[in-house]
């Protein structure tokens, strides 16, 4: 089965025999070379709600007064929304407008936090590689040009990770052509979910592509749900129930960094039983929060660590002894690196923390995706 992928995602896009999206379906000005289509008319994916109040929500409009109010109001940011589509433009235009005029934060730079970010796939070697990013400049009516080698080609493009998105329109010539993203391969069509904190979310990514879940993603050659909730990732109940209604390949759970020993210790049990009894043979990540960078000259943070992760352990060996099929466990010393060089604060991942977080998760998810590609590995 993994030749088989293999030979599929090397194959140039131009045989596969894509549906064509009408340039009609487009806006079009006489005046104007450009056509601009609306992202929706491509192959969305990490939403896994159509049910939603806003066009690019995380959760369904239900999940109002379910969630935590500050849950819900984040899940409102389209962290983790991507799109892919297929053309033979040499160049991407993207116009999209944002809800909050909040474009930057003081750790996090605007690209990262309210930008677009573009990958193509080649056909030469069937991997992802960056093409560009989208800068924002304010809330409404942002526009950027990448230029992309010629032919047809998948494209992916990611969603701002920290700020709503109200709007996104793909520019492309006339003459070009535009269709969905081919299926998945076999057996890989079912999303990776990953429910956690402020660093799943994307904190603090120079652009959208670079946090660990889309690199992940790419990496996997599968769909991606992210779940992460800016200091908010607790393993609340409300949460779990809308995750349970879910059939992913895999759920991720990584919510200690916000989460102290007595939370660990009443909510770790009702979040697997609830995802275990919702989908009985769906493997279960539980994951250690990262060790801070700075934790070797800062013993608080040493001991936040160590008292949290003891916690998380206990309860990870009452759930093995009583038998709870599926279990992984993934160590938090293995997220960053130990030269304290991949944080911006201790905490949140630069891209390099991130790189080195989708090592870590690689490395146990290929396990657990047995027919996960080899060759998806991005430049």
């Amino acid at each position: 089965m993994i030749r088989v992928l293999l030979f599929l995602l090397c194959v140039p896009f131009a045989s596969f025999a894509q549906e064509l999206i009408p340039v009609e379906k487009g806006k079009a000005d006489p005046k104007d070379p450009i056509v601009w289509y609306d992202l929706r008319l491509s192959e969305i994916e990490g939403q896994a709600w159509k049910d939603t109040k806003s066009l690019y929500d995380r959760f369904p409009a239900r999940a109002e007064g379910k969630v935590p109010a500050s849950v819900w109001g984040l899940s409102q940011h389209s962290a983790g929304l991507a799109a892919r589509f297929v053309t033979d433009a040499n160049s991407v235009r993207v116009r999209w407008s944002l809800t909050s005029d909040r474009l930057a934060m003081p750790h996090m730079p605007a690209t990262g936090v309210s930008g677009v970010d573009l990958y193509v796939r080649s056909n030469a070697d069937g991997r992802w590689h960056w093409a560009g990013v989208g800068q924002p400049a304010k809330k409404e009516g942002n526009t950027t040009a990448i230029s992309m080698f010629p032919g047809k080609k998948e494209c992916l493009l990611y969603l701002p990770l920290y700020n709503g998105t109200a709007s996104v329109e793909i520019g492309l010539p006339k003459t070009a052509t535009l269709s969905k993203g081919p299926p998945r391969a076999p057996q890989a069509d079912k999303p990776i979910l990953f429910y956690g904190t402020s660093i799943t979310q994307g904190g603090c990514a120079s652009r959208p592509g670079m946090v660990h879940t889309a690199i992940l993603g790419r990496r996997l050659e599968r769909p991606v749900l992210n779940f992460g909730f800016s200091g908010s990732g607790r393993m609340d109940e409300g949460v779990v129930a809308l995750l349970a209604e879910l059939d992913p390949a895999v759920y991720v759970i990584d919510c200690l960094p916000n989460m102290q020993e007595k939370e660990i210790a009443e909510r770790t049990a009702p979040l697997v039983n609830a995802l275990r009894k919702a989908r009985p043979t769906t493997p279960i990540l539980l994951v250690e929060d990262r060790t801070y960078a700075n934790a070797t000259v800062n013993k608080s943070l040493l001991k936040r660590n160590l008292s949290s992760r003891a916690a998380f352990q206990a309860e990870y060996a009452k759930l093995v002894e009583a038998k709870i099929p599926g279990l992984v466990y993934l160590k938090g010393d293995t997220l960053l690196g130990a030269d304290g060089e991949d944080t911006v604060d201790g905490s949140h991942p630069t891209d390099l923390g991130f790189v080195r977080h989708a090592d870590a998760f690689e490395k146990v998810l290929r396990e657990l995706l047995p027919a996960a590609p080899k060759n998806g590995k991005s430049e």
